[in-house]
């Protein structure tokens, strides 16, 4: 029995496909070689995908509700509204840095003297409250006599620590001034190819389906098309999301600090809001910052600060994050933290900010699927609802 042109094509292609995973096994350095030579080469591509996809986001905003009045007048006005939308989302975004910097910049440096000057004085502090504890608490008194802990010395030995560490940060400056050249070069290669992207994207998109219904069936151009439609809407979603959930909490606890006259309110505030856009578990970073510099400063204040974290915490646990974020990308929370875990193992703070939206997309796909089957094999909706009866 011959075989049909089908049964052959997959045929070569699975040998084909073994042939070249045995190739890579046995060249596997030369392809790990070359694999990292492409992703240098890709690099300033990648990061224009990236900042386009990210800064596409306020732009169409502000072109969508902003500029829609010039944008509907003619195409020189929607141009020119296009092009004013870009500008106005750099200007905001320098602004937005700006801003940023000159808040954390100055407070970080103060914060730096300030703790050279108290940590010396915040141990010996800590030394005479345990001494103190100790006579209360005979046992603690025979532990810490058997510890012959020197405070100050430790102190003095942390002061100096920083201090070395700074001096190594500055030495090595010559070694690190390519690698920074090289990434300011990717970063101005990506931001003229961003440019490029968000300026035509109507075009792009016009030619990217031209050549997808050339090569693809309509059913599967259709079925691509609407899988990248889902995940641009997703991602802007999420992005959207976290950044105003970042600011939602961050400007929470600066009001609250102010109420209760903690030190530091700006700058932890700053902090908590930044870290707070890496999903679910950024905060927490802030958090730790915050609690160690007031700590320096006073100790019970520090107290009241892990209270009012507390509290704020569950407030944004419970109300912020899931109406946020999780509700405007329809992913559950208990998958939200799988998502945030495996990417934060797999690829750090980049895997966790793109894996819960990734993730979102899958879930949505999925659901999707799922229903379809169920329609499809005409299965009783009591048949797969909640309950607590054993089926009949």
């Amino acid at each position: 029995m011959g075989l049909d042109k089908k049964t052959v094509k997959i045929i070569a292609l699975l040998s084909g496909g073994l042939i070249l995973f045995a190739w890579m096994l046995n060249n596997a350095a030369e392809v790990l070689r070359l694999f990292s030579l492409l992703l240098g080469t890709l690099a300033p591509f990648v990061i224009g995908l990236a900042l386009a996809f990210a800064l596409n986001v306020p732009m169409r905003a502000l072109e969508t509700h902003l500029f829609a009045r010039m944008k509907a007048k003619s195409e020189r006005g929607a141009h020119a509204a296009r092009m004013l939308s870009f500008v106005l989302t750099l200007v905001l975004l320098v602004l937005g840095i700006g801003v940023v910097s000159l808040i954390v910049i100055p407070e970080m440096g103060n914060t730096f003297v300030l703790l050279g000057k108290q940590l010396p004085a915040f141990f010996k502090n800590v030394q005479t409250q345990g001494e103190q504890l100790a006579k209360h608490l005979p046992e603690a008194e025979a532990l810490v006599s058997s510890l012959n802990l020197d405070w100050g010395s430790i102190g003095n030995s942390l002061v100096g620590f920083l201090r070395n560490g700074a001096t190594s940060v500055l030495g090595s400056t010559v070694q690190v001034a390519t690698s920074v050249f090289s990434g300011a070069f990717n970063f101005f290669i990506g931001f003229i190819f961003a440019a490029y992207i968000l300026l035509s994207k109507e075009k792009l998109g016009v030619q990217t389906r031209r050549v997808l219904y050339s090569w693809l069936p309509v059913a599967r151009a259709d079925r691509f098309l609407y899988i990248a439609s889902l995940t641009e809407n997703t991602f802007s979603r999420f992005l959207t999301g976290q950044c105003l959930e970042a600011l939602i909490l961050g400007t929470m606890f600066f009001v609250s600090m102010l109420i209760f006259r903690l030190p530091y309110a700006m700058l932890i505030a700053v902090v908590v809001a930044l870290t707070a856009l890496i999903p679910m578990f950024g905060a927490y970073i802030g958090f730790a910052i915050g609690a160690f510099l007031i700590m320096v400063v006073n100790p019970m204040q520090a107290l009241w600060f892990l209270i009012l974290l507390l509290v704020l915490q569950q407030i944004e646990n419970n109300l912020i994050y899931p109406r946020v974020v999780g509700g405007s990308i329809g992913l559950p929370a208990m998958w939200v933290m799988v998502a945030v875990t495996i990417g934060g193992s797999v690829m750090g703070v980049a895997g966790m900010l793109l894996m819960v939206p990734a993730a979102s997309v899958v879930y949505a796909l999925a659901r999707e699927n799922t229903q379809h089957r169920l329609l499809r094999r005409k299965v009783p909706a009591d048949r797969y609802a909640q309950h607590t009866e054993e089926p009949k």
